[in-house]
């Protein structure tokens, strides 16, 4: 693992809300706006992306903890800003915090979690499940 951002680092992404990214569920639609299980698959990507520069060719990163604060909507059509900024690094576990906005506007913030751990280590460990 290689240790090579300092707390308050900051990694970015921006995306366009889908119609295949609504809250839907077997019933149907709930709105036609961006769903909070998919902020969080935006959110964990946007943290990821410290990951992918800090792991060896060993080694992959799991998700151990999301939080999600959804806090207003983003409609389908709009560009959602996210920025991830560095909390820490704890031996190897990366945890960041996150924001995602339309604009000026917040739409959410939280926190996220992964593990560095070694390839074989995890494979194994899937393998016995």
């Amino acid at each position: 693992m290689k240790y090579i951002f300092s707390k308050g680092d900051k990694k970015f992404f921006a995306k366009v809300v889908k119609q295949s990214e609504t809250a839907a569920f077997e019933s149907g639609e709930v709105h036609p706006v961006y769903a909070t299980f998919a902020l969080g698959k935006d959110a964990e990507w946007v943290c990821r992306l410290f990951v992918l520069e800090m792991k060896e060719e060993h080694e992959e990163g799991i998700g151990t903890y999301l939080s999600i604060e959804h806090k207003t909507p983003a409609l389908i059509g709009q560009k959602v800003d996210f920025i991830a900024t560095l909390l820490y690094v704890e031996k190897n576990k990366v945890h960041c915090s996150y924001e995602a906005r339309v604009g000026d506007r917040l739409i959410a913030k939280g926190e996220q979690t992964q593990k560095i751990v070694d390839k074989q280590k995890l494979n194994s460990l899937f393998a016995s499940l």
